[in-house]
């Protein structure tokens, strides 16, 4: 359990990931704050397909940038995704699967609980 923070399941958020270290605050879940104008909402799954569609979008993923603690990112890596990036992925076919149990609530803000659960890893 990550903290008093609930998933898109109503249940606590989880840990999305330590290795790398994700988060907006770099603590490993995938929660928000006011400076956090991106809303690090969604633990994804990184795939090849998605960290090039986030490139051409102007969000280079892959490449690492060490004064922002970004370890620069390869497919198989969880990390917590703008929601909006991740909507906009959605709508253009290249979402990467999401772990429900490690996504924010407030997700449920701007995408579908459906959406989601079809985009979910199972297990």
């Amino acid at each position: 359990m990550a903290s008093d923070a609930k998933n898109v399941l109503g249940k606590n958020l989880e840990i999305c990931s330590n290795n790398p270290k994700t988060g907006f605050f770099r603590d490993g879940c995938c929660r928000t704050g006011a400076d956090d104008q991106g809303l690090h909402l969604v633990c994804a799954e990184m795939t090849e397909e998605f960290l090039n569609f986030s490139r051409s979008r102007g969000n280079d993923l892959i490449q690492a940038v060490p004064a922002f603690q970004f370890p620069g990112l390869k497919p198989g890596d969880r990390w917590c995704l703008c929601v909006q990036r991740w909507k906009e992925a959605f709508e253009a076919g290249v979402a990467p699967r999401i772990v429900l149990e490690s996504t924010h609530i407030s997700t449920l803000e701007f995408v579908d609980l459906s959406d989601l659960e079809d985009h979910a890893i199972k297990g």
